[in-house]
């Protein structure tokens, strides 16, 4: 399930992201999309390419790792997101609800620390 009014369009400097033509309520749910989850041995693997940046920790203790289907890899982040996702281990599923309301022509976003107002620098802040 995703929302009808999300498109996929080019960003001034993050490449795609997800964006909505119309105006998304905070409490909604964007989108809830299967996950692929993988192995910590798996993850070794793809950590050497460049599905690095567009998979997830899995399960309780972080040991797994998934690859969200949908268009849930291709929301960009930010240290103040309109959205956050969340991950439900039974189902492998993860899913993305607004945080505020998002206006039309916004770019949809998410923490990449799991947290919509985390401001703990992720791994591609920390590297540079």
């Amino acid at each position: 399930m995703r929302l009808p009014q999300l498109y996929i369009d080019h960003t001034e400097n993050k490449g795609r992201g997800v964006f909505t033509n119309y105006e998304i309520e905070a409490g909604d749910i964007i989108e809830i999309a299967p996950v692929v989850v993988m192995s910590g041995e798996d993850r070794k693997l793809l950590d050497q390419t460049l599905l690095h940046d567009y998979i997830f920790e899995w399960g309780g203790e972080k040991k797994q790792c998934a690859m969200a289907l949908g268009w849930i890899s291709v929301y960009n982040h930010s240290y103040e997101s309109n959205s956050e996702y969340y991950m439900d281990f039974e189902e492998e599923a993860m899913f993305i609800k607004a945080v505020r309301n998002i206006r039309a022509g916004e770019e949809v976003t998410i923490n990449y620390n799991g947290n919509w107002n985390d401001k703990k620098p992720v791994w591609f802040d920390v590297n540079d």
